[in-house]
């Protein structure tokens, strides 16, 4: 009777483990589309001349963009795990150490906290030496997306990007030195100046 209850759990955890990862697919497709509305944001905020505003929204689109793709991945993770934990079960190969795995999954999928999902899966990842993706990458991953702002060059890439694709000019005051933006009268004056020295 306990070998039935045991297969039960497994069973159960592997159908979790599949609902958690169409769930985290379905988190990224909303960070994905905050990503867009705050893209859309930077874009009215440049066409304003509002350059610090712009920087929040493009801050705020980066985060969602790395938001996005760590769901993606912390799903299929959790993909990859339950098809192992299929797998082996299929063979019989499992080991005692499930055992402790298992409850330990079925609290955590019930909470679905994120950062208990990353520590379960650690421990599942040494059951299975042979799992492709490293240990420590969900923490990892979850720091990434919990951080408050984006690197000042990815800022200003975006920025410049939406700039340039909606055709919108930037005064060069509301720049930084190092800002990655290229106004358009900078560029039109740098031609002027290298025509005039040839």
């Amino acid at each position: 009777m306990g070998g039935k209850n045991s297969a039960q759990q497994l069973e159960d955890t592997i159908f979790e483990m599949r609902l958690s990862s169409k769930q985290l697919v379905k988190e990224s497709q909303r960070c994905e589309r905050e990503e867009r509305q705050e893209k859309e944001k930077a874009k009215k905020s440049l066409e304003k001349g509002l350059i610090d505003i712009a920087r929040i929204h493009a801050e705020n689109a980066i985060r969602k963009k790395n938001e996005t793709l760590n769901y993606l991945r912390l799903s299929s993770k959790m993909d990859a795990v339950a098809s192992r934990i299929q797998s082996a079960a299929r063979t019989e190969n499992m080991t005692k150490n499930f055992s402790k795995v298992i409850p330990q999954m079925n609290n955590v999928l019930k909470n679905m906290k994120l950062e208990n999902i990353s520590q379960t899966m650690t421990d599942f990842e040494k059951c299975f030496e042979d799992l492709d993706v490293a240990s420590g990458f969900i923490n990892e991953s979850l720091n990434q997306s919990t951080s408050v702002s984006a690197p000042k060059e990815q800022v200003d890439g975006l920025l410049g990007e939406i700039a340039s694709e909606n055709n919108i000019k930037v005064s060069e005051e509301l720049l930084s030195p190092m800002s990655g933006i290229q106004v358009q009268g900078r560029v039109e004056e740098n031609k002027a100046n290298v025509e005039r020295h040839q």
